[in-house]
């Protein structure tokens, strides 16, 4: 029986209006510029509201070949709903205003049998973005293509089960068909935070957290899970998608082809300049087959 996700945040977070969303979409793929490159087997993306992290995004979405995948991953933090594991979907479809993506229930049965994940309600589903923003790029990129989804809801984790999970999901990424849809906004800066960290050597608060979230994404690009703990802990840099990221990292440390991710893009959503001030940074970035 079809259970369907609805598009929850469609209306508020980006436009429900499935053509006007096609149009912005299409608009902001061909303003990045990129081309398709299918040695691109993964992406980091943001997850804020179109209206601010749309055209990052753009630099993530824009590298994806679709013709030879059959199957994205997607790895989302959990915003509203604590959990120590990493949780499954229920739904079987996906809803999106710009196409339907359908779940796949064989690959959801064999995690399942791992005893490794609990499974989240469609309330939980539903009510968290981090995944569903980046459904209708994925909808729009693989328009005409079949494709099924794996979303992966990933929890507060340990270090250990980062790393668990990292090499239990280690092995998908060998097979070219798969694709790897990683969910994160970069630091999130300001009183409303409770974050405020500030070098003043940079100039400006927003050249200090440009640098420190800089830090961050060099740190990434180097594929090194340990090292990009060490970052967290030093400055703890408000990355929402850090657990996503961090075990991403370890599974591209785990399989057997050399993956290398690059950042292309990196935004925030105005500048902060008085303590006062508030920001949320958005980075974008391909993993690609490093030959």
């Amino acid at each position: 029986m079809e259970k369907i996700r609805r598009a929850s945040h469609a209306g508020s977070w980006y436009t429900d209006n499935s053509k006007k969303l096609a149009e912005e979409l299409d608009g902001w793929l061909r303003a990045s510029g990129l081309s398709k490159s299918p040695d691109v087997r993964g992406v980091i993306a943001p997850h804020a509201g179109y209206s601010y992290s749309g055209r990052a995004a753009a630099y993530a979405f824009g590298n994806i070949d679709p013709t030879n995948i059959s199957r994205i991953f997607l790895l989302g933090p959990s915003h509203h709903y604590y959990t120590p594991k990493c949780a499954l979907s229920t739904a079987t479809i996906y809803q999106t205003p710009v196409g339907d993506l359908p779940i796949d229930l064989e690959v959801i049965e064999e995690l399942k049998a791992t005893g490794k994940f609990e499974l989240m309600d469609m309330h939980v589903d539903e009510a968290e973005h981090s995944m569903e923003m980046h459904l209708p790029y994925l909808a729009k990129v693989f328009e005409g293509y079949s494709v099924k989804v794996v979303p992966i809801l990933v929890g507060a984790l340990s270090e250990d089960s980062e790393a668990m999970y990292g090499r239990l999901l280690a092995k998908y990424v060998d097979d070219p068909k798969n694709f790897f849809s990683v969910s994160s906004d970069f630091c999130h800066w300001g009183s409303r935070f409770n974050y405020m960290h500030y070098d003043k050597k940079h100039g400006a608060i927003y050249k200090s957290i440009e640098a420190l979230d800089h830090m961050g994404m060099d740190i990434i690009e180097t594929g090194d899970p340990e090292a990009f703990k060490k970052y967290l802990q030093e400055y703890d840099n408000t990355i929402c998608g850090r657990h996503p990221i961090s075990v991403f990292l370890h599974m591209l440390k785990h399989n057997s082809t050399k993956i290398k991710i690059k950042f292309l893009r990196y935004e925030q959503s105005s500048q902060c300049k008085l303590m006062r001030d508030s920001s949320v940074s958005y980075a974008s970035a391909a993993a690609k087959v490093d030959a």
